[in-house]
């Protein structure tokens, strides 16, 4: 009897069938694809892809038009020193700016300035026929229709 293998949630990954691998397979083929030309979309406009990465979380922030840096770290998956030096050279090439909260000054808010939301906006812009073809192969359920 051969070793059954246990995935990260469990269960028995003797379970997945070829088509479960070839779906995977298709699955990262077609996110690789999105990153390389994300990737040159933000070379062609000066920036690399985590500043690109920094000006989308400050745009598409669910409610405001702000975050912190925790929240920033939190939605790029990096570590706040790292982030804190994102913002730091985004600050200096004026794509955003950080103001102390009102209410608690403690708090710092990473705000887009008019520079990084005009940069932000062209680069997500050449994103949309990606993201069409990427809603057409997977048709994915609750994604509004952008064609």
């Amino acid at each position: 009897m051969s070793p059954h293998r246990l995935d990260s949630t469990g269960t028995d990954s003797s379970m997945l069938t070829k088509p479960d691998f070839e779906r995977l397979s298709h699955f990262r083929y077609q996110l690789n694809r999105f990153l390389r030309d994300s990737e040159s979309f933000c070379r062609r406009h000066g920036l690399t892809p985590l500043q690109y990465q920094l000006l989308l979380h400050l745009r598409g922030f669910e409610g405001r038009e702000w975050a912190s840096v925790g929240e920033l770290a939190e939605r790029l998956q990096a570590k706040h020193h790292g982030t804190v030096m994102l913002i730091d050279r985004c600050e200096e090439l004026g794509l955003v700016e950080r103001r102390p909260d009102r209410r608690d000054r403690r708090r710092i808010e990473v705000h887009l300035l008019t520079k990084g939301t005009r940069l932000v906006e062209a680069i997500a812009e050449l994103h949309q026929p990606e993201l069409r073809h990427l809603q057409a192969e997977f048709r994915l359920p609750g994604w509004p229709d952008l064609s």
